[in-house]
């Protein structure tokens, strides 16, 4: 067993066994930022006062060689080896909700896209519903005991009922049986809220950038965001392959009726007759904002996008605590 600190809170907690610096926090009520806990999207860095850790085995490009010069290191992957100090910011505002395991029966399937599936989920009466953020995600539980991590499309104001969107992964364990076998009135078996991203509360003019599925936590964001009457300008870029990849035509048309609302798509891969941006979503929002000193940005998509994204827009002026992702890593099992 290890005492771990954290600064600047001053909170001290104790690891159990081999876990995770990470697993320890999670465990003991602490409210750190993480996403993926696979070492791979770099969420859950923290700065190694002092102590002996092991590293684990994520690659040191996750974090970059500046961020590793400054003694950073990733909680999901750290062990601890000796007493440890680490400074790392928490996040009070999901420090308050209870991560449970409820049973939910699906509600309605709808095919999107020709590869993404919409679950809309009910939860039992008289379980209380689950407490989210506009943002995180929930795992689904399968039978064989592996996970899959799913951000919650839905507002939280829509707390009794869930909203997926699931792509469609040839051979995987989840999404062949969710395009195959899963029926309306099903029981699937989900834990959370996970996760550390969600809208904060802030005046400056937010930017969302979505690459394909990762529309769905800016979905929730957005439409709890008008729900609240919120006057926050806010601006969606949403990067797809081609026009037959884009859905939420209904709503998207709903959010554009929102004063302070904007959106454009990008498509990679455009038709012949399409007429509107191409490209890169992160390129195109650099296009349009040469300077990103007065706004926050909220991204979700493809490890790719978001590593562009951590790359390229802090050269533009984007702050280092003004920017929050979510990136869509692929499952990772553990070893049989």
């Amino acid at each position: 067993m290890a005492r771990i600190r954290f600064q600047p809170s001053g909170r001290e907690i104790s690891s159990e066994g081999s876990e995770t610096v990470l697993a320890a926090a999670l465990r003991s009520g602490l409210a750190l930022p993480y996403s993926c806990r696979n070492g791979e999207c770099g969420t859950c860095h923290g700065r190694l006062v002092s102590g002996e850790i092991a590293p684990g085995a994520a690659p040191s490009t996750v974090l970059g060689a500046a961020a590793h010069a400054r003694g950073e290191v990733l909680l999901c992957q750290a062990r601890p080896v000796s007493d440890l100090v680490v400074e790392v910011r928490e996040v009070e505002a999901v420090a308050g909700l209870l991560v449970r395991t409820l049973p939910a029966r699906v509600a309605h399937l709808e095919r999107l896209t020709h590869d993404v599936m919409g679950i809309t989920l009910s939860l039992p009466k008289g379980r209380g519903g689950l407490r989210f953020l506009a943002g995180q995600y929930v795992d689904v539980l399968l039978a064989d005991g592996r996970r899959r991590s799913y951000s919650l499309a839905g507002p939280p104001s829509d707390a009794d009922s869930l909203e997926l969107h699931v792509r469609h992964v040839l051979g995987g364990a989840f999404s062949e049986y969710v395009f195959t076998e899963l029926r309306e009135r099903d029981l699937m078996r989900l834990t959370g809220p996970l996760g550390t991203f969600f809208l904060r509360q802030d005046a400056r003019p937010a930017i969302l950038v979505g690459g394909g599925t990762g529309l769905a936590p800016l979905a929730a964001m957005i439409e709890e965001a008008h729900r609240g009457k919120s006057q926050r300008p806010m601006q969606l870029y949403w990067g797809v392959r081609s026009e037959r990849d884009l859905y939420y035509a209904k709503q998207l048309a709903a959010w554009q009726q929102v004063p302070g609302f904007s959106f454009t798509p990008v498509l990679s891969e455009p038709d012949a007759h399409w007429q509107g941006r191409s490209g890169w979503v992160h390129q195109a929002v650099l296009a349009d904002h040469t300077d990103l000193s007065t706004v926050q940005v909220y991204a979700s998509g493809p490890p790719a996008m978001i590593h562009a994204i951590r790359e390229e827009f802090p050269a533009h002026g984007l702050a280092e605590d003004a920017l929050f992702y979510d990136s869509f890593e692929s499952a990772v099992d553990p070893a049989p």
